[in-house]
């Protein structure tokens, strides 16, 4: 099973222009990115992608922590 280690979420900005926010693993971190400039503004759905998104790249930074050990 291959490995995911980038997510976009959905949002808008202040405007009310589409944007995404992007969550990746780099190494052993787990990197959050906005929209340059703006706040993301995010739908009940889209706050429970986030959670998700987040959730799965810190169990990727776990795995990859364990398989550096064996």
């Amino acid at each position: 099973m291959a490995v995911r280690d980038e997510w976009a979420i959905a949002c808008r900005d202040i405007a009310g222009r589409r944007r995404e926010l992007t969550v990746f693993v780099s190494n052993d971190r787990v990197v959050l990115v906005a929209p340059p400039g703006e706040a993301a503004v995010l739908a009940p759905l889209d706050v429970g992608r986030l959670r998700a998104a987040l959730r799965d790249a810190v169990v990727t930074v776990a795995s990859s922590g364990e398989n550096d050990d064996g």
